[in-house]
Parts: structure tokens; sequence; C-alpha cells
């Protein structure tokens, strides 16, 4: 399996959906659902890039929707800033208006905001396979960073059907989602 022209046609194939905000209303709508009974009050996320879907609308109406419980809860959401040395991400926290700055990858990143521990990670998926494994990028920050965060947060894949792959082959350092999530519910566990 050549991994990188995989994900070349994934991507390619991903900013091409001519249905492609369809689909995005439809994980949103998916992503909303399944928060509803999740105890977490910190969630990190990332800012999508190259078509991904977005899930920070989802995120901060969760946000929103603690702080109208009964006994309001402060919820968090964090999106991902690059350890260059290490090759790791932490999470520093993100908000609506927050101040951004670009990383060294060009995406945009929370600008002096604190470092927050999420319990619950949604992960950006170009691909995904059987046993709740994900095609990334190849840079191979996910899985180094899950290797190292402890206690290891509950992890969710998100991406759009047409990024199924049925013959999915993970790599030995491969670490499998607890979850994934696309546009016609949820995908694994079956």
């Amino acid at each position: 399996m050549d991994k990188a022209a995989l994900r070349r046609a994934l991507v390619e194939e991903r900013l091409n959906l001519p249905d492609r905000l369809q689909r995005a209303d439809l994980l949103q709508q998916v992503m909303r659902i399944w928060l509803v009974n999740r105890p977490d009050t910190v969630i990190g996320a990332y800012w999508p890039i190259k078509g991904e879907f977005d899930p920070l609308p989802a995120l901060h109406r969760w946000k929103e929707d603690g702080e109208l419980l009964d006994e309001p809860l402060r919820r968090r959401i964090g999106l991902p800033v690059v350890n260059k040395q290490h090759k790791t991400l932490t999470f520093h926290a993100w908000y609506p208006g927050c101040p951004m700055e670009e990383d060294a990858y060009g995406i945009p990143k929370p600008k002096d905001t604190e470092v927050i521990v999420p319990t619950l990670l949604f992960v950006p998926c170009v691909g995904y396979g059987p046993g709740g494994y994900r095609l990334g990028y190849g840079g191979g920050f996910y899985d180094r960073t899950l290797a190292t965060l402890q206690p290891r947060p509950f992890t969710v894949g998100l991406g759009f059907t047409n990024g199924f792959i049925d013959d999915f082959e993970p790599e030995d350092f491969d670490m499998p989602l607890d979850a994934i999530l696309n546009d016609n519910g949820v995908v694994w566990p079956v």
C-alpha cells in the first residue's frame, strides 16, 4: 500500500466532494448527539485544513450547553501546538475570537493561552479502516503524542464516508482510536 499516494488521492477526493458541506452538516449532528452523555469537560480538537471536517462549531455548542446545565460545567476546548523538537503536540485553550498565530506548518494555533490536558481528543482522519485505525498526514504527531499522554485520552477520529479504506493495514506504531465518527454515524466500534 503506497500510503503517500493514498493520502494525496483521499485529500483530493475530499476537496472535490460536491456535497462536502451537506456531509459536514451531518457530521456536526452526529458529533453533537455523540457528545450528549460524555462526562468530559476538557476536549482536544484540531484546526481543519485541506478540506477536513471542522469540529469547532459542534464543540463551541457543547461548551455553551455545559454553561446552561442546572449545575453549570466549565467546559474547555484545546487546539494542538506542535513541539518541533519532540514532534509531539500539547493542547492550548481555544475559544471563538481567541488570539491565533500560525505554527511552523502554517496552521493556526492559539497564541499565549494556557496548556490544558484533554480527556477526550478528536483527531482528523485523511482515511480510516477496520479496527479503529486512521491514516493521517504521515508525520506521526498524534501517535507520538498519544504514546506519551498519561492518562491517555479517549480518542475519536472524524472523517467523511469517502475516507473509509476497507483493506487498510496499520503500521506497528499506529495506535487504534477508541471511536470513529463519520457523516453516517458511528463507524467504530461497530
